[in-house]
């Protein structure tokens, strides 16, 4: 197996620590390449560390903007870096590693930088002029990309684990903050104040999901374990998913529901009465003096009634949890039909969105993180799942839940996977203070060779073959 250059990122001048650490990263890259039968590396993309090993500071969030070539992380030293992916700066490792320095750095010698670690690092979603910073100073900071300064700041009731922007809004400027409080917070950047409050978990909120498909709706993930959308212009939640209600894999599409209903709106014609005489109902009169049709047309109207009080809260169904513990990752398929939910529990779970199912996929997960927020990514086309298990990185597939590799390079824990549908590559950063590039054995060599001599198809999947 051959591979294309790596790629490094660093922050400042490496010291003699750091040129060893270099060396030993240098021998772990080629051996990940060239060596592992079990893996499809084409290059890795890693952090050279400016301090001590035992003080390195984890990467806790990466993101990138809507174009795919500038990326964003957040690490627990208070420092947010912005890196240009697509300009390699420096090379190493006679041009096996490419360097990249960060073109805008934001830490805690900052006059407005936050004090303790940015535990969620994301950006504006119409363009690159601002990114939006969540810390565990209890701060939600708005800053300017070209100025590094703050524009607007929100003061949190408790630490940050997680905000979010919707990519489909055209009527908001909200984000979406999930804090220990018990309460989802909207902030809104046009007024530089709260729109107004979510209530419905009974603990803190770990993670925070905009739907793909409307700009009103939020899915939150809390430490009880319970999962929860929400119409932001209705008071209230609308639904809270259930993990003993379940359905057997995926939906069936539009059309084939189509013909179903056709074909038995059919059968029960056929076989229906063929007299009207037949087909008129009767009406059995009841102790009360009410036929039995209308009694249950009361009943309907009764249940009705209950469920416009307050949807999703006061039913039996408010206090249904989705995980045996907190919920600290969520992730919205690319097509909006389905959720990935995972929880301190180490489960992993797919819910089908219009009905909110689970569909009882078993993905063959080892062991996830349960203190802190975790980052997953699917691929362009959600056939594939990345999750962070703790120092390796397992990808799945969505519907059968068979590991389909495991992708082992850090020497800590992984938080956070990104998936770059531009270059079909995926970024993990962990602890370790290293941010590794993955990609397809196929997209390293044919995207110089291309493919029975024709030119490369960069939309094409890889990874599942």
């Amino acid at each position: 197996m051959r591979g294309r250059c790596g790629r490094r990122l660093q922050t400042e001048n490496l010291g003699s620590f750091a040129l060893i650490y270099s060396a030993i990263v240098l021998s772990r890259l080629e051996s990940l390449l060239f060596n592992s039968p079990t893996t499809k590396i084409s290059f890795l993309l890693t952090v050279a560390p400016s301090t001590p090993y035992r003080s390195l500071s984890p990467f806790l969030d990466l993101r990138f903007e809507a174009e795919g070539r500038y990326l964003l992380s957040s690490a627990s030293d208070a420092s947010v870096a912005v890196y240009d992916v697509q300009r390699a700066t420096d090379y190493d490792g006679s041009g096996l590693i490419a360097k990249h320095k960060p073109i805008v750095v934001v830490d805690k010698q900052h006059e407005q930088g936050h004090k303790y670690a940015i535990s969620t690092a994301i950006w504006y979603p119409i363009d690159t002029g601002l990114f939006i910073t969540g810390s565990y100073d209890h701060y939600i900071n708005v800053w300017d990309t070209n100025t590094t300064q703050v524009a607007v700041n929100f003061k949190m009731p408790g630490k940050v684990h997680k905000t979010a922007m919707s990519p489909v809004a055209t009527s908001h400027m909200l984000i979406a903050a999930g804090t220990e409080d018990v309460q989802v917070r909207l902030c809104d950047i046009s007024s530089g104040a709260f729109a107004h409050t979510l209530s419905g978990h009974r603990d803190g909120v770990m993670s925070v999901e905009w739907s793909a498909s409307s700009e009103w709706v939020l899915v939150t993930g809390g430490c009880d374990g319970a999962i929860r959308f929400w119409d932001i212009r209705r008071a209230g939640c609308f639904r809270v998913l259930d993990q003993s209600h379940s359905q057997l894999g995926r939906r069936p599409t539009l059309l084939a529901r189509s013909v179903t209903n056709k074909s038995s709106a059919v059968k029960s014609s056929s076989v229906g009465p063929s007299s009207s005489a037949k087909g008129r109902p009767s009406h059995k009169k009841m102790g009360n003096g009410m036929s039995i049709k209308q009694s249950a047309i009361a009943r309907q109207v009764r249940g009705a009634g209950k469920q416009r009080l307050h949807p999703g809260m006061l039913s039996s169904q408010d206090r249904a949890t989705a995980h045996y513990g907190a919920v600290n990752g969520l992730k919205v398929t690319n097509d909006g039909m389905y959720l990935l939910s995972a929880g301190s529990d180490s489960r992993l779970r797919l819910w089908d969105i219009e009905s909110g199912c689970n569909t009882l996929v078993n993905f063959e997960t080892s062991r996830l993180q349960a203190t802190k927020a975790i980052q997953l990514a699917t691929s362009h086309d959600s056939k594939l799942v990345f999750a962070p298990c703790m120092s390796t990185t397992k990808a799945f597939d969505l519907w059968s839940g068979k590991t389909i590799m495991d992708l082992r390079g850090h020497y800590e824990n992984v938080n956070c996977c990104l998936y770059s549908a531009l270059d079909q590559e995926l970024y993990t950063a962990g602890n370790d203070r290293k941010i590794l590039v993955w990609s397809s054995s196929k997209v390293a060599t044919e995207e110089l060779e291309g493919r029975d001599g024709q030119p490369f198809a960069i939309d094409q999947d890889n990874w599942s073959d």
